[in-house]
């Protein structure tokens, strides 16, 4: 193992609430119920690539994302990879099973080495119960992760694949604006990434970042992937799923 692992594995496995703070659903709790939440939880390091929930397992722990990040995603019977969302610092996964009891909907690994703070079920439903903060911001999460899958089906339902591509790059650009206008993407998606969160393959993506940086929508830089008119490509997006209803 590198030094670095090793100086990643031997951080101290107490979370503190300060260290909670970077967790939305924790923001507006005060100094000293952040303190006895931290008593609730469990530091564990896990490095790139390392798998922390397998799809179908019983486990039931909520982890909250402290540093690093995490893919979901699944493999169909083909091999085939599909890829439900990428989760980064402030996030947490695992609140599904921890609420119904049912076996781990997806696979998730570290996409970089990563810090995870572990919430056991129980504490994790008690702290539902006990908090009207914390129930009312778990709710509003799980809402929208409705209205996300709805979007998400919709758009897999209707859209070609080129519009599918512009769609996902609209969600990812809206996850990294660096002004009003302009986002940079980093570390850039690579197009057979794009390709499993779309569902096609990646000569698709391939041609359709080629026309799109033509067009002088997006560009390529190292690691990173600039969308230079977000505007542009909501326009683009919206003419392509045309009205919606609520």
């Amino acid at each position: 193992m590198s030094t670095y692992a090793n100086d990643f594995y031997n951080q101290s496995r107490e979370v503190t609430g300060t260290q909670l703070t970077v967790i939305r659903e924790f923001r507006d709790f005060s100094a000293s119920d952040l303190e006895m939440v931290a008593q609730l939880l469990q530091m564990q390091h896990f490095l790139a690539g390392e798998e922390i929930v397998r799809y179908l397992d019983h486990s039931d722990n909520v982890f909250f994302v402290l540093e690093g990040g995490v893919r979901i995603h699944y493999f169909g019977y083909s091999g085939d990879e599909v890829i439900l969302c990428d989760l980064s610092q402030g996030e947490f996964f695992g609140e599904l099973t921890a609420i119904d009891g049912q076996p781990r909907s997806a696979t998730v690994v570290a996409r970089s080495d990563s810090l995870l703070a572990v919430m056991s079920n129980q504490a994790f439903i008690r702290l539902v119960h006990e908090s009207p903060v914390f129930c009312m911001a778990i709710m509003q999460r799980l809402a929208g992760q409705v209205r996300r899958l709805t979007e998400r089906v919709f758009d897999f339902s209707t859209l070609a694949v080129r519009n599918r591509i512009h769609a996902e790059l609209l969600r990812l650009a809206r996850q990294h604006m660096d002004s009003p206008n302009t986002a940079i993407i980093k570390p850039a998606p690579t197009h057979a990434e794009l390709a499993c969160f779309v569902s096609t393959h990646r000569e698709a993506v391939t041609r359709e970042l080629s026309e799109l940086a033509r067009n002088r929508l997006i560009q390529r830089t190292g690691h990173e992937l600039r969308v230079l008119d977000v505007e542009r490509l909501r326009k683009m997006v919206d003419l392509a799923r045309g009205p919606v209803g609520d």
